[in-house]
């Protein structure tokens, strides 16, 4: 008979804590042990004494966090098992963006797996999920509701060769502007891709250590204002916001959330989480006896179980 402890992982200010290996995990305060699920700001900050996590989150911590000390990364490799204190821990493909985990620790014969942010569609920037079992899904419910339902991304990026202008589309700068640039030189292959030089640096690591090339290039303004209008500009968020009164460009941002498709000229529904149904299934895979939710709101998912399988938020 498994026993479940109902505080292995809790919530603490500093982030994520197992009491049984002293160690946090996607810490936003500085702790001694914090183990990194990928590279996104919301999961990977500095200031800790020691981190675990892939190659690539460390690369991209190492670019965003130059006063880190470079001793203080511990980095691991996909399917290696690593201890820290009693728990086994070992980083499973999350295929939410390149280098992303999820984070399997096992414990007293108890398997606990923690998502991280994770997508099941298909992207060949990033390394894709790999579903295994455990007794505890420790699952994100970034859009852990019926009525979000996410398109196919190809049909959505398609919609960039209807546009007669040049795209201003904005993006988050890591992970989802490398998969839009992938998905425009799939199929847009008559638009240029140019790059903020907020994202540009985000681009290389990928080159230098992802999946495949990219095709684009570094923003010129002249390049914009002459010849075809066939470019698409790629732009963080606050540059996006910034240019709220562009001429002669379609504004597009990529996301989920339909507040961010507002007051757009074109809508793109691309996410790099999981939906409605992603989660049902992956659910349904992992064949855990229960779920705990975090990052988002699980009080849906709790009800739609009720009375099947514990669904409970980490306390």
């Amino acid at each position: 008979m498994l026993h479940i402890l109902s505080d292995f992982l809790v919530r603490k200010p500093e982030g994520y804590y197992c009491q049984y290996g002293d160690f946090y995990i996607d810490a936003l305060l500085p702790v001694s042990v914090d183990v990194v699920s990928h590279g996104h700001g919301d999961h990977a900050r500095p200031g800790h004494t020691t981190i675990y996590c892939t190659a690539v989150t460390a690369a991209i911590m190492r670019y965003r966090y130059s006063q880190q000390p470079q001793s203080s990364y511990r980095t691991i490799d996909f399917q290696h098992t690593f201890q820290i204190g009693p728990v086994q821990l070992t980083f499973i493909p999350a295929g939410h963006i390149l280098g992303s985990a999820q984070i399997l620790m096992e414990y007293k014969g108890v398997r606990y797996l923690y998502t991280g942010d994770y997508k099941l569609q298909e992207d060949e920037t990033c390394e894709p999920i790999e579903i295994i079992q455990a007794d505890v899904l420790i699952t994100e419910c970034t859009f852990a509701d019926p009525e979000v339902i996410h398109p196919d991304p190809i049909d959505e990026i398609k919609k960039l060769n209807d546009q007669p202008f040049n795209i201003l589309l904005g993006t988050y700068s890591l992970g989802k502007a490398q998969r839009l640039t992938d998905l425009i030189n799939k199929h847009c292959p008559d638009r240029r891709v140019l790059v903020h030089h907020g994202i540009l640096p985000l681009h290389r690591i990928y080159d230098d250590m992802g999946l495949k090339k990219l095709t684009y290039e570094q923003y010129n303004r002249r390049e914009m204002k002459v010849g075809e209008p066939n470019k698409v500009y790629m732009v963080p968020p606050m540059t996006f916001n910034s240019y709220i009164r562009a001429t002669k460009v379609v504004r597009a941002f990529a996301s989920g959330w339909k507040r961010l498709q507002q007051h757009n000229d074109l809508s793109l529904f691309i996410s790099d989480h999981v939906d409605w149904n992603d989660i049902l299934f992956f659910i349904k895979e992992v064949k855990p006896q229960e779920v705990w939710t975090l990052h988002g709101d699980g009080r849906i998912l709790k009800q739609y179980f009720d009375g099947q399988l514990t669904v409970r938020d980490i306390y």
